[in-house]
């Protein structure tokens, strides 16, 4: 099988999707993580557009991106310019990049109504723009906006602007799918047709508006594209472009097309959840191949199946992509679902231990509790079953006060008292809400026994009301994040009674600390 090209242009079309916004520390970030990965074309952005990316690309020309090669983007010249005197291609070409890539159109409609221009004309701007950038020693990308709505409108047009492209020397011939609007089967039969008529290297662009951007671009590979544009988890306008994420292990471990070594795909989830982080967006945690519950599995006959033979309920072996197979612990889990989570902390469940801890919480489930967003507290209960494992505190009892004070406002104050290793400790703090209050007191309760408890910190509190219909009196359900240097973790507490639910996932919370990081004091677990 030929290769396939990845094409990136999340530092483009990426940066499109309305609620992103990269600085141009951002961009080289994602560009050099991009080159490190392997992806062959990294597209950092259209030069001359605005300041950050000019300095982009003034930063750029220094990096090293080994065999990743950069391009530029921006489109043919002015109808009204000759290239010499046209202001885009100018800047173009002072980034410096081994690759630029053009856009122009390819839908007779588009020429005549959003350019203004003569179908003629735009064949020059076409043909003299790839000339003129071709004549600097530059790789040209000919991307052909709007190609497959242009094709089904005038196909004899739409083949000239690619015809106009490939004889003027680009390099590459990209079909765009510009509205985003195409099906699978229109494109694979159009890429071929296109293919038998035009002579050169086709490349595929799809954006995602139909919910067809991936598949799309592996029909047109079908059809005899050799590269495919996307970004990274599918960011861009509107409903965002192809996901190359899903894309490349497509490719490689489905339809046997060498795209990267199979060591470097092994860091795809990896750089999934890098770029995620760096735009600052949620990763989405149910994205085929890269979320956390790509290969997570609940139903109890499924996780039975999967301990004997990891492929009978999974498509592909999550190493291959950097993920890893996962057991959800619900009302629905069965015994096997308890033993793989036990067996993944090196503890050894006979079916009576494993049926006892299910038969826990499938009770506390149907009492308001979820343990599938809160594995620590999951996690705690399987350590509570070790020989030996003691509690590295116990609540004697609490009291916490809220009331509005003449000058203060809102305050809140909690009172906890713990027992250490038999020795009573008794707390007060105050907050800015009742259950910040009673989190700094029973964290200032346990410091000077636990100082690694110091380290840790609240990231996010969630409160569910579980039945609306019931007022005031409805089960309440708190998840509470934490975090202490890179390690995270959520715990989960439920009752009619909001601050006993918190209490209950605070104290999981910081027993889950002490196991996890090490106790580093008196009566640590």
């Amino acid at each position: 099988m030929s290769q396939v090209f990845l094409y990136d242009t999340t530092l483009r079309d990426g940066t499109q999707r309305e609620d992103i916004s990269l600085s141009a520390d951002d961009k080289i970030v994602i560009a050099r993580r991009l080159a490190d990965f392997g992806i062959h074309y990294v597209e950092g952005g259209w030069p001359g557009s605005n300041p950050k990316d000019a300095e982009f690309f003034a930063r750029a020309a220094k990096m090293n991106l080994g065999a990743t090669k950069l391009a530029a983007f921006g489109s043919t010249r002015h109808k009204d310019a000759t290239c010499e005197q046209d202001a885009n291609l100018a800047a173009l070409l002072a980034a410096q990049t081994p690759v630029v890539t053009l856009v122009g159109k390819s839908w007779d409609y588009h020429v005549t109504e959003v350019l203004n221009a003569r179908l003629e004309e735009n064949l020059a701007m076409i043909r003299e723009s790839v000339a003129y950038i071709k004549a600097q020693g530059r790789e040209v990308v000919f991307d052909a906006e709007h190609f497959f709505d242009g094709f089904l409108a005038n196909r004899d047009y739409a083949l000239a602007t690619l015809k106009s492209a490939v004889e003027a020397g680009a390099d590459w011939l990209t079909l765009c799918e510009t509205n985003g609007g195409k099906l699978p089967w229109q494109i694979e039969e159009i890429v071929r047709e296109v293919a038998a008529q035009v002579p050169g290297k086709f490349g595929i662009h799809c954006h995602n508006d139909s919910g067809c951007a991936v598949a799309n671009s592996l029909s047109a590979v079908r059809g005899g594209c050799r590269q495919v544009q996307g970004t990274i988890n599918g960011y861009g306008e509107r409903v965002g472009n192809a996901d190359l994420i899903t894309i490349l292990p497509d490719l490689q471990l489905k339809m046997d097309f060498p795209v990267i070594p199979a060591e470097q795909l092994r860091n795809l989830t990896l750089l999934s959840r890098f770029v995620a982080e760096v735009v600052n967006l949620a990763h989405d945690e149910h994205t085929p191949y890269t979320g956390h519950s790509a290969f997570a599995h609940k139903g109890g006959i499924h996780v039975a199946a999967i301990l004997k033979a990891g492929d009978t309920y999974q498509h592909i072996a999550p190493e291959l992509v950097g993920n890893e197979m996962r057991s959800v612990v619900s009302e629905l889990a069965g015994r096997g679902n308890i033993q793989f989570q036990a067996q993944a902390m090196g503890i050894d469940l006979n079916r009576e231990e494993a049926q006892h801890v299910l038969n826990q919480i499938k009770h506390l489930e149907h009492e308001g509790f979820t343990f599938e967003a809160a594995e620590a507290s999951m996690e705690l209960m399987l350590h509570r079953l070790r020989p030996g494992y003691q509690r590295p505190f116990e609540l004697v009892d609490y009291f916490v006060i809220t009331e509005r004070r003449h000058g203060r406002g809102l305050l809140a104050e909690a009172t906890v008292k713990v027992k250490v290793n038999e020795v009573i400790k008794f707390t007060a703090a105050e907050g800015n809400g009742p259950v910040n209050a009673l989190a700094t007191a029973l964290s200032e309760s346990l410091a000077d026994s636990y100082p690694i408890l110091r380290t840790v910190r609240l990231t996010d509190y969630k409160v569910r009301i579980l039945d609306s219909a019931t007022g005031t009196a409805a089960a309440t359900r708190v998840l509470i994040d934490f975090q202490s240097g890179s390690e995270t973790w959520t715990t989960v507490g439920a009752s009619p009674n909001i601050i006993e639910a918190s209490w209950r996932a605070l104290a999981d919370s910081m027993e889950y600390a002490l196991v996890r990081l090490g106790s580093e004091g008196a009566g640590g677990a």
